[in-house]
């Protein structure tokens, strides 16, 4: 089945331009250098799955001419991941098929159900709520004739969820991946990683130590996403192999599932 994956979102957690700064990256005017929070979308069969809900759900939705939305799938719940949640409100309103669907690992769920209390609670009384409903991640699962299959990775101390489905992976967030997770990263067209910046981090990955993951796993195209304001986006695919290029905002690639 042919798909779309289109970048919601490819900056870090602060975004780029981050607040306060004037770096030479932050003042660009080079379209690829403004990245809001990381998010993906997948379309595939008349299907919209959303990976997360940044704060900047609402500007990458309108961006994207999104309409509807069918499921969304959460890898954790780290606020530049989840706090678009309450955006989903316009698209949960009219829809045939009941409450969209939230997928989303025991801890994430836990996260969802206390910042939004209002919504999982139903005690709010003064305006329209999301009509979401939370489902729980116990190993694969299928959405719409996709298999989605949980990737665990290590986001410094925590275990979260990158996921597989068909020939894509997608990878945000992580420090290190355990060697089962490689294992499940085999045969792919098109993995989307985590490289922050140069310099290490103690929760995130590196340029440097994604493009090992990208030599050790082999895909065809492998793209570098939660891209904070060090790497400017020019500057650094011309120091990149020929198959490994910086994500960026709106950025649509072709895949099979």
């Amino acid at each position: 089945m042919k798909a779309t994956v289109t970048v919601m979102g490819s900056g870090t957690s602060m975004g780029v331009p981050t607040i306060g700064c004037d770096c030479q990256v932050c003042r660009s005017e080079d379209p690829h250098d403004r990245r809001t929070r990381p998010s993906v979308l997948l379309v595939y069969d008349g299907r919209n799955v959303l990976i997360d809900t940044t704060p900047d759900f609402r500007e990458q939705a309108l961006r994207e001419h999104l309409h509807k939305l069918d499921a969304v799938v959460y890898t954790h719940a780290h606020a530049d991941h989840i706090l678009g949640l309450d955006d989903l409100r316009p698209l949960s309103f009219h829809r045939e098929n009941g409450k969209i669907p939230l997928y989303a690992s025991d801890r994430t769920a836990h996260v969802l159900r206390s910042v939004f209390r209002y919504i999982f609670e139903s005690d709010y009384k003064f305006g329209g709520l999301a009509q979401v409903e939370i489902k729980p991640i116990e190993g694969a699962f299928e959405l719409f004739g996709a298999k989605f299959v949980p990737v665990p990775i290590i986001h410094g101390e925590q275990e979260i969820y990158g996921f597989r489905v068909g020939t894509l992976a997608y990878l945000t967030d992580f420090s290190q991946i355990p060697e089962p997770s490689l294992e499940l990263l085999q045969g792919l067209d098109i993995v989307f990683l985590d490289a922050l910046r140069y310099r290490p981090h103690p929760t995130h990955s590196t340029v440097e130590h994604s493009l090992g993951i990208v030599e050790r796993i082999k895909p065809r195209q492998a793209f570098f996403t939660h891209i904070c304001h060090d790497l400017g986006h020019e500057e650094t695919n011309a120091a990149l192999p020929p198959n490994v290029r910086l994500a960026h905002d709106g950025l649509k690639v072709d895949f099979e599932i």
